[in-house]
Formats: C-alpha cells, structure tokens, sequence
C-alpha cells in the first residue's frame, strides 16, 4: 500500500518538530507494514522550516504566507495576497502529489495549504501541541477529518471536528523512565549534592539566566550545583567571575534535557509544548516559568495544565524578576517529601504510547474518508 502525505507548519521549533516527529512515526509505521510512505512539507523558505526539514531529509517545498494582522491595517492586504498566491502553489502541489491527506502542526505558514486542501476536498488533520490552539489551526480544524491534541480534555475547544483524539505530544522515546540517581552517575554529579537545572527553551532566557547567575554568586548557595543551558542566541554577557563559579556549569545547548531533568532536585523550565512532555516524560520535579510573549500566551496555559495534577509549579516571568522565585526555589529544595510528590504527579501525566496513538488515529480517520 503506498500513501501520499503533505505536512505543513512552521514559523517556531514548536511547530517543526511536532511536524517532524509526525513524519518519522508515518516513515517507521509504513517500514513496519511493508508499506510506502511518501512525504513533503510546505513551509516559508526563509523560515527556519526551511532549515530544519531539509536537514532532516524531507522534500520541502517553498510557498508564500503571511501571518494575519491581529487588527485592520495595510499589512492586511499584502497578506491575503501572499496567502491567496500560496494557495495556487499549493493548489498545483496536490494536483502533482496526490495527497491521501494534509497534516498540519500550526503557524501561519499552513494557512496557504490548508485553503487548497480544503477547496481541493483533501482531508485535512490536525495535530494541535498547546493547551491553547493558535489561530490557523483553531480556524481551519472546523469540519477538518481529525485533530489530535497535545493536552487533555479539548474536545470542546473543536466542536466542529469530526473527531479530536488526545494523543499527547511526541518525544524521543529514551526520555521516558529516567532514573535520577542513575542520570546524576552518568553526569558525573554527586549523588548527595543539591542540583538545580535551568533552561530557557532554544533561544534561552535573559531573565532566568540572569536568575541562575545571583543565585550562583551567593555566598549562602555556595553549596547549589546550578546547571544551565544560556540559549543559542543568549541575551545576557556572561562576565569573567561568573564562569570562573565552582558550583555553576553553563552550556550553549543541551542535546539530552532529559538526563539533567531527571537528575535535578528541582528544574526551572519554560512551558512549551514540548517542554511540558519532556517534563512528564522523564518525571521532572518542575518550576515552570512561561515565556510572556507566546501567541495567547499559550505557554501559561500549558503549565497550568500540569499545575494543576500537582505536576509542577507555575512562576511568572514578571515575579522572577522581582525576586520571588528565590524563596520558592529554595523552600523546595529544602522539602525533599514535595518534590517526590510532584515527581509521581509528573510522571503520571506522561503518555508512552504517543507514537501508537497518533498513526493510529490518522489511519482510522483515513479510512473513515474512504
């Protein structure tokens, strides 16, 4: 049996990767089934779409998008223009493909294939990260075949689907089952020492970094193993002194979170998608700290999603930089019964059958449409 997919979205990691993961559960399903399983994605050229797909081996092909304006102004002609060009791209693209179906992870850059999928009469599915749904995924997941959601319980937010399944978000399967003394062994981390563990997503945070920085400095927390990935593209100067610090260890980028999740008394994160499975997954005792800026400030939603089950704590970038997290921080070091509680609360969340859930439900659904 040979099927036909087009995956579109873009614009932040949060969207590629899910796509991506998306793609390689499709590949592995159809090797499984002695099967072919043909893929291309659409995106912006000059997205990091356009960097990550290719690299990860995948047919990309450009077509043009604009996001919406929020408000009437003259940026919204030029984008339906651009949209609607898009469109005729992506009108040719499945004239050529033959897609059985469109899979779409969100962001603006979907828009254009999602409007020839549906005048083409594409099925169309939907794979949603957040606790709270961006605009193109919202709009179009009306009368869409399926959406398949990252967080519980959001089946009233697609009342127009025709079926929405949890399936949670994909992440690399060596995450799940993580041991913390074990990962401490394989760090080279004292076993008895107390270990914070910071990251601030992949472009890292100023405000945190600047957290773990005082943190480090004080003479009282000399004895704090702190950890912390500054970012790619980190927004704070790292001074002399700071790196000289025997109990700070600062890293560009961090391959495997997982092994410092897991290892941490305590892990101070932001709240992407992602993030937040990564966190269940390896049954992180976590600080979340969403980032202000995301689209509806989704990232809030996220955390107090796990918040709420006792799966970690929610801080407010505004109250980390007024200070407030120091107490919280250190108050949960100090109460070894807590974080155990929260690590138990955490991994209960988790879903280790994320990859089973999803090519299931994307194969029922094509065979619904049949």
């Amino acid at each position: 049996m040979e099927k036909h997919y087009m995956i579109t979205g873009g614009g932040t990691s949060g969207h590629i990767n899910p796509a991506l993961a998306i793609a390689e559960l499709l590949k592995e399903d159809a090797e499984k089934n002695g099967d072919i399983c043909k893929i291309i994605f659409t995106g912006r050229e000059i997205g990091l779409e356009g960097e990550l797909v290719p690299k990860a081996g995948y047919d990309f092909r450009n077509v043009e998008a604009l996001p919406m304006p929020f408000k009437p102004t003259p940026k919204l002609l030029k984008a339906m223009a651009a949209n609607k060009r898009g469109r005729k791209q992506c009108m040719s693209l499945i004239e050529e493909f033959k897609p059985d179906c469109v899979i779409s992870t969100g962001g603006y850059v979907s828009a254009p294939l999602l409007m020839a999928a549906q005048k083409s009469n594409v099925p169309i599915m939907i794979h949603e990260a957040n606790a709270f749904p961006g605009r193109a995924n919202k709009l179009f997941a009306r009368d869409c075949a399926l959406v398949m959601t990252g967080f519980p319980d959001q089946e009233s937010i697609f009342p127009k689907a025709k079926k929405v399944v949890y399936t949670g978000n994909p992440v690399r399967s060596y995450m799940f089952g993580r041991d913390k003394e074990q990962s401490r062994k394989e760090l080279g981390i004292d076993p008895d020492s107390k270990m914070v563990f910071v990251m601030g997503g992949s472009l890292g945070s100023a405000t945190l970094t600047k957290f773990v920085f005082n943190m480090a400095k004080n003479p009282e927390y000399k004895d704090i193993h702190f950890v912390i990935s500054v970012g790619k593209h980190n927004a704070v100067w790292i001074a002399a002194d700071v790196k000289r610090l025997p109990n700070l260890q600062i890293f560009e980028y961090i391959d495997r979170p997982d092994l410092y999740m897991s290892a941490a008394d305590c892990a101070i994160l932001r709240a992407g998608a992602v993030t937040c499975a990564e966190i269940t997954a390896t049954g992180a005792c976590a600080i979340m700290v969403p980032y202000p800026y995301a689209a509806h400030d989704h990232q809030t939603y996220n955390a107090n999603s796990l918040a709420k089950d006792g799966a970690g704590i929610v801080v407010s970038d505004e109250d980390v930089a007024n200070g407030k997290l120091e107490p919280i921080l250190i108050d949960l070091l100090n109460d070894v019964e807590h974080q155990e509680q929260i690590r138990k609360a955490s991994s209960a969340l988790a879903i280790t059958d994320t990859g089973e859930r999803i090519t299931r439900a994307i194969k029922e659904a094509l065979g619904n449409n049949r």
